[in-house]
């Protein structure tokens, strides 16, 4: 059955409710086959953590190198303040709606926002598998921020 993620989450059992997460950690099992079979899907669902413990999930696209994954987002989206309170988060593939497939991989990591250094190389790999998708939506937006509105790479590691 497909639903919101945090719903289809509760029905496979990996919450245990608001106060969080079972003693079960997916991130134990985590391979790279597991990590590769996300980096093949077309978008993830990002699911970031409230102060409250509430989980907040987001369809996002995003590249996987070395094992490790990566987003691009602007630097005042809500799930980069949630991921400065709390860096655990769970990925699993969806769709652009962000509906889980029943049976989907769901995996355990812990998110860090990238340096400005690092920003480029996201947006290269970003660049590499979306091609001009991502080209159409990030010159634009590039050009009528000007500077105003920043953007950071995320990365997560399992």
């Amino acid at each position: 059955m497909c639903g919101p993620p945090l719903y289809t989450a509760l029905k496979a059992g990996v919450f245990s409710g608001w106060r969080g997460w079972r003693a079960r950690s997916l991130a134990s099992v985590t391979t790279l086959d597991e990590v590769g079979e996300l980096g093949r899907a077309r978008y993830v669902s990002l699911t970031t953590y409230r102060k409250d413990g509430t989980g907040v999930a987001t369809p996002v696209w995003h590249a996987v190198e070395n094992g490790e994954l990566f987003i691009w987002t602007r630097d005042d989206a809500w799930k980069v303040k949630r991921i400065r309170n709390n860096g655990h988060v769970v990925l699993a593939a969806c769709d652009v709606r962000g509906r889980i497939a029943p049976g989907a991989t769901t995996l355990e990591g812990t998110a860090r926002l990238l340096d400005v250094s690092e920003n480029n190389r996201v947006r290269k790999l970003l660049t590499r598998k979306y091609t001009w998708q991502f080209w159409a939506i990030d010159r634009p937006a590039r050009l009528f921020r000007r500077g105003k509105t920043k953007t950071v790479g995320i990365a997560v590691t399992f």
